[in-house]
């Protein structure tokens, strides 16, 4: 994988040992240490520091990997994506958004 994801990864799609469907292939930029974790969980069992949520104006960063084509997205492109990856059309778990608002303001 060209972009080094920390956590507790299981596979070279980013699934994790919380999160492994089909559908969980995305990872996370924190803001806290701008490093890509699969899920809060990972982060939180292994950074060594607290999370941040990303605010509103960093919507336009790129935050998110599709764990399928690697391609990096920003949030906002993820949130619009219909949970399918912009670029190669992957699904994403929709249950995604239920976690929202441990990374991204509401």
């Amino acid at each position: 994988m060209s972009t080094l994801v920390k956590g507790k990864a299981i596979d070279e799609e980013t699934r994790c040992v919380h999160y492994l469907s089909p559908e969980d292939v995305i990872a996370i930029k924190f803001k806290c240490c701008k490093e890509y974790y699969p899920c809060y969980y990972c982060h939180q069992e292994t950074a060594g520091h607290p999370s941040a949520v990303c605010s509103k104006p960093e919507f336009e960063t790129k935050a998110i990997l599709c764990g399928v084509c690697k391609q990096e997205m920003t949030i906002t492109e993820y949130k619009s994506s219909n949970y399918k990856c912009p670029f190669c059309k992957t699904a994403f778990n929709t249950k995604c958004s239920n976690h929202d608002h441990l990374y991204f303001e509401q």
